[in-house]
């Protein structure tokens, strides 16, 4: 219950510098002219955070619809697509919340840069907030598919696919000193509206038919996922880092302490796996939906500490202590050969407990800045004279 960013952490950020590069030709050439006409339009009043967290609050709208409408991910499975489960305004609202979430996004940095209020604190809040919804968003485009076309568990394993590429591009900075921003970003957020307005407009069956060889369109999304993951992020990732050794621009960490940030993610991925392929009572099938949000909620808190740790040119930590009640409650679950109802309830508790410490977590990292920088997250304090 102590303070979570030591005199070192704290020391790092007074000298951090923001560093990146954006090749993205979807960024560089149509993005960033939208956002800088959007930007002027923004009162000089209103602080980047704020936009940052009111695009945060509408992709939990979307996830809040989705689990109303369609909580264990049934409405487009074969006995219900004829059925309109999921009302047709639910397409379009969360089409429209997910492009206003993704511009302002975009308009923070600008914003803040326009206003003056540039610093570490709105980079760890952004990207922070960033992991969170990197569950919450990919959750709301699989009920356009639903169970038929991906079962619970390899969908788990899609979004494992995206919470890896996330992290490494955190664990890229944490070696290089330089944030390569991916180009799948801008092409996964662009995708996702615009498969999200077509089903608005056309209905969630034109995902359900059969393409060329049996091949249906699930699987399409699926190997895209994947395949672009391998082609456009996790080789460049390491290419990037091979390069900074060589040419000796990087950190120039050791080999073990370069990888030291690996090590809570692989645990991580170790433990809910094994959970999700093993459990006695099939969990994942039961209740998927709390299965993700509790894996997103975890993977959040851990990229969140290797977040601070690259801004702040400190060790990362090679444990995270939400791990242990997950093991422990794993453990019992696999070992006593629980009931379903009890197993259900486990993740349950889990998951709310998880969910209050990372947000607990979060809400301190952001007090300890702001104390320390005599600043404020959600306004901009007037400059003295």
């Amino acid at each position: 219950m102590g303070r979570f960013l030591t005199p070192d952490k704290l020391k790092g950020f007074e000298k951090y510098k923001y560093n990146s590069i954006d090749t993205s030709v979807l960024s560089n050439y149509v993005m960033h002219p939208f956002w800088n006409w959007c930007v002027q339009f923004c009162p000089v009043w209103i602080a980047p955070n704020l936009l940052t967290f009111a695009g945060f609050l509408l992709t939990v709208i979307n996830f809040l619809l989705f689990s109303y409408y369609d909580y264990g991910f049934h409405a487009l499975t074969e006995e219900n697509i004829t059925n309109d489960h999921i009302p047709s305004w639910v397409w379009g609202v969360s089409a429209v919340n997910l492009f206003v979430a993704y511009t302002l996004d975009g308009i923070d940095g600008k914003q803040a840069r326009r206003t003056g209020t540039s610093g570490p604190l709105g980079e760890l809040f952004d990207h922070g907030l960033d992991s969170y919804s990197s569950v919450l968003i990919p959750t709301c485009l699989y009920s356009i598919f639903g169970r038929d076309e991906l079962s619970p568990l390899r969908f788990f394993f899609v979004i494992w696919n995206i919470f890896i590429n996330f992290y490494l591009t955190h664990w890229e900075k944490y070696n290089t000193g330089v944030m390569f921003l991916p180009w799948g970003y801008d092409f996964t957020m662009i995708g996702s509206c615009l498969v999200l307005a077509v089903t608005w407009v056309v209905g969630p069956k034109a995902w359900h038919m059969q393409l060329p060889g049996g091949i249906t369109p699930g699987l399409v999304f699926e190997l895209v996922l994947y395949f672009s993951a391998m082609i456009t992020s996790q080789t460049i990732i390491l290419w990037n880092i091979y390069k900074s050794y060589r040419d000796r621009t990087g950190k120039m960490r050791s080999f073990r302490e370069a990888i030291r940030p690996l090590v809570p993610v692989a645990i991580f991925f170790a433990l809910s796996t094994t959970w999700a392929v093993y459990s006695p009572t099939n969990v994942i099938n039961r209740g998927p939906r709390i299965f993700y949000l509790l894996t997103g909620t975890i993977f959040s808190n851990i990229n969140c500490r290797l977040i601070v740790s690259q801004m702040s040119d400190t060790r990362c930590e090679a444990y995270n202590g939400l791990l242990m009640p997950y093991a422990i409650v794993m453990a019992n679950v696999l070992y006593y050969d629980v009931s379903p109802m009890t197993e259900l309830m486990l993740l349950t508790m889990l998951c709310v407990g998880s969910t209050i410490s990372h947000i607990y977590y979060g809400t301190k990292v952001v007090q300890e800045m702001c104390k320390h920088f005599k600043i404020e997250c959600f306004r901009i304090k007037p400059k003295v004279k």
